[in-house]
């Protein structure tokens, strides 16, 4: 099958064949027979699900439903996909009535695990009454332990750059019932403190954090972090190291990006329809309709950044828009200018924008399609619907048969939401600070998240062999966004069971957006000739 490229495809949509040949080159799997394609793609999926199914077993029956829950909703994609794979395709109606299975089993899951976790919670409180009965009285009394500390800490008093009393304050905050400190280690210009989680990680922060503010004000910050031993640690640290909000000349350079972006997605719109912006700027009224909406997408991402840290009570920077005139914008550039207090906080912050932007560009797709009709502004090779697994799959359900013809003619919503929707996966990449990086680093944890990071350099350098962009891409990443977000207060509690599960739909989709459809795949479900 022959597969559009670059040159084969009128001028005002050359760009967007370009971004959607680098998605391509950037899997890399232009030249994988359908077999070898559908084998792939199954072998991912199960190995996502192999290693949740891993993670979950060391939790026993807690951790195997909430991996049900997981796989509850990564099923009907999955299976949808799957059917495809060996030429099956469903209706609208069938995929319906799978989501709402998905759905009905979801709820009805999160219901045993509920029941099973008040179960256990039970059973460690029973466990507790047992352990403190048979503890002998030097153990149980907290008076030694706050001795211990204090031994420990002015052995070599000189090392530790607190201040006595403060010092002394601190030591307060440790107890038997919290964190039973048994070694204190200076750190910086603040401390480290081993030894034993005595409860729920979330609410022993909760405990020793309101006595470090009672005791000390705002002038310290309690961490709960792993050690590299896999043991839990504290680490008093004063507030003057907490992230710095944006400098003026930031906020000048942040505003500037966005005159570029603006400017940019007035450039794709006259590409869009045949004429150079910047070489013909009075035509601006003619662009101004696409760039408008390309602009949409791109606030409505940053609105739901915003709205989420300020429902937690977190600042988040300004964005530093990422203009290129290929699709207007690879996103923005944000940080976070307050420290986190957990990993559920961190979550929801990364994924508000993707998910804001997603639902936007999705909405434009669709309803682009459905206002498609014979004459309408673009023309489109139906062959090019291939370029994605998503797009494609939708175009077949809402257009049906025509996408057997040559040529579509489509509603100018279409492009723009596909342009969206491939701004919204590029940024749903798992590296560094990109939002799909924040997620894994958020349900995973750093670990994780580092090795997620170097594979998608590692399948960034490969595809920059065979197309720039994703050199261009690549380069970005290392200079800008390569470093993981800094720990969060308490980094012990991981993110619930739903919000993993939203995680996962969430790459699932970045990939099914990016990942194209093989010729003779799309040939068998009536895409293109």
């Amino acid at each position: 099958m022959f597969t559009p490229t670059l040159f084969d495809i009128p001028r005002n949509l050359s760009f967007l064949i370009g971004a959607v040949d680098a998605d391509r080159s950037l899997l890399g799997i232009d030249t994988l027979s359908e077999n070898a394609a559908t084998i792939i793609i199954v072998l991912i999926a199960l190995g996502i699900l192999g290693w949740g199914y891993y993670r979950a077993v060391p939790f026993g029956k807690l951790g195997i439903l909430a991996w049900l829950q997981s796989v509850s909703l990564m099923t009907p994609w999955l299976l949808f996909f799957g059917l495809f794979g060996v030429g099956i395709y469903l209706n609208l109606a069938g995929i319906l009535l799978m989501l709402v299975a998905s759905t009905g089993l979801y709820i009805y899951l999160g219901k045993k695990l509920r029941a099973a976790g008040e179960d256990a919670l039970l059973r460690s409180r029973a466990e507790k009454m047992v352990t403190s009965a048979d503890t002998p009285p030097d153990v149980s009394n907290p008076e030694p332990a706050k001795t211990e500390v204090k031994i420990a800490l002015t052995e070599q008093p000189e090392l530790v750059p607190i201040p006595p009393e403060d010092l002394k304050a601190i030591q307060g905050i440790f107890g038997i019932d919290t964190f039973f400190a048994t070694e204190t280690i200076p750190f910086q210009d603040g401390v480290i403190c081993k030894g034993n989680l005595r409860g729920d990680p979330e609410l022993v922060y909760g405990r020793m954090s309101a006595s470090l503010q009672e005791r000390l004000g705002d002038r310290y910050r309690l961490f709960l972090v792993e050690n590299t031993d896999d043991r839990p640690v504290a680490i008093i640290l004063p507030s003057k190291n907490d992230p710095q909000q944006t400098t003026i000349s930031q906020k000048i350079l942040s505003v500037a990006l966005m005159a570029a972006t603006v400017a940019t997605s007035l450039e794709t719109g006259g590409l869009l329809l045949g004429f150079d912006f910047f070489s013909e700027p009075m035509r601006y009224p003619e662009a101004l309709p696409i760039a408008v909406g390309i602009l949409v997408i791109l606030i409505a991402h940053e609105i739901g950044h915003q709205v989420l840290a300020k429902r937690h009570n977190v600042r988040f920077s300004w964005p530093f828009f990422i203009p290129t005139w290929q699709i207007a914008s690879f996103g923005a550039v944000n940080r976070f200018e307050s420290v986190l207090p957990n990993r559920k906080v961190l979550f929801d912050v990364a994924i508000a924008g993707p998910a804001a932007g997603g639902i936007v560009s999705l909405a434009m797709l669709i309803g682009g399609f459905l206002l498609s009709h014979k004459g309408s502004l673009f023309q489109i090779p139906a062959d090019f619907f291939k370029g994605s697994v998503l797009v494609g799959t939708l175009a077949r359900v809402v257009l049906g048969d025509a996408l057997q013809q040559p040529i579509v003619d489509v509603h100018p919503l279409v492009v723009i939401g596909w342009l969206g929707l491939v701004i919204t996966a590029i940024n749903l990449m798992p590296a560094g600070q990109l939002d799909g990086g924040r997620i894994v680093q958020a349900i995973y944890g750093r670990q994780i998240a580092g090795r997620a990071t170097f594979a998608t350099f590692a399948v960034l350098a490969i595809a920059s062999l065979v197309n720039p962009l994703a050199l261009y891409w690549a380069v970005v990443i290392l200079i800008v966004q390569r470093n993981l977000e800094r720990p969060s207060l308490n980094e012990l509690s991981e993110p619930d069971d739903a919000r993993a599960a939203l995680g996962l739909l969430a790459l699932f989709l970045m990939i099914a957006t990016l990942l194209p459809l093989t010729p003779a795949l799309a040939g068998r479900l009536g895409i293109g000739s």
